[in-house]
């Protein structure tokens, strides 16, 4: 994967300030009393906020840009990132898509992300060399502003947790099936509830698949691990 040249933030910016605040007090108490009961604590806490930072700025593109490889675009497929923030995954994907179309929908909270507009992803779209070859678009993921069938491709990362009720994340993933096309794919990342958007799925009649992502999209321990759903429209 090239390096990426546009400004993408930090997923949930707090959080990773959180685990450095406290893996310093941590280690300061534990180095000025002499207490390891302190120290290793606020080592690990230390670590934790390094893995959610190397995640967020490095690790989720490498794994990414390896699920988009192997989704095998031929190139001219109209795929959609729901919840796309700062065009983490919607670029890597325009970048595949030269006869395509990248659109991106979001309702820029930047709680969920530090400082994501839709002025940061033009901006990165232009950094990236693939202005042209997006859209982008407000709108709640529970009720999309598209028409049915109308993306080869789905894909969303990060995102759909943010929904603070299961009905609302279900909605969610009904919008999706929707607007994917018979014959459509779906790729659908995050750290919680991957087993119920499964379920969700195979109510739906697909036949889902579920697979974690590796320690590259680890936000700060394993216990945080990122997990793909996959799943293909009946067509």
């Amino acid at each position: 994967m090239t390096r990426r040249r546009g400004d993408y933030g930090v997923d949930a910016p707090y959080v990773p300030g959180v685990f450095a605040a406290v893996g310093l007090v941590g280690v300061v108490l534990g180095i000025v009393l002499g207490d390891w009961g302190f120290l290793v604590p606020g080592v690990l806490f230390l670590g934790f906020a390094a893995s959610y930072l190397y995640t967020t700025r490095r690790g989720k593109f490498a794994v990414w840009s390896d699920v988009l490889d192997g989704l095998d675009l031929r190139g001219d497929e109209r795929l959609l990132d729901v919840g796309c923030g700062r065009g983490a995954v919607l670029l890597l994907a325009a970048e595949r898509l030269p006869t395509g179309r990248a659109v991106g929908v979001d309702l820029w909270r930047s709680a969920d992300q530090s400082g994501n507009a839709e002025e940061a992803t033009r901006a990165n779209a232009e950094a990236e060399g693939v202005a042209d070859r997006i859209e982008l678009h407000t709108g709640d993921m529970t009720s999309l502003p598209f028409a049915d069938g109308e993306f080869s491709v789905v894909v969303s990362s990060l995102a759909v947790h943010n929904i603070p009720s299961a009905d609302g994340r279900q909605a969610a993933m009904d919008e999706i099936v929707r607007v994917l096309a018979p014959g459509g794919r779906l790729a659908v990342a995050d750290f919680r509830h991957t087993g119920d958007y499964a379920a969700r799925l195979t109510e739906r009649g697909l036949a889902p698949q579920r697979r974690g992502m590796g320690w590259r999209f680890w936000y700060g321990g394993p216990w945080a691990g990122t997990s793909l759903v996959t799943a293909t429209r009946p067509g």
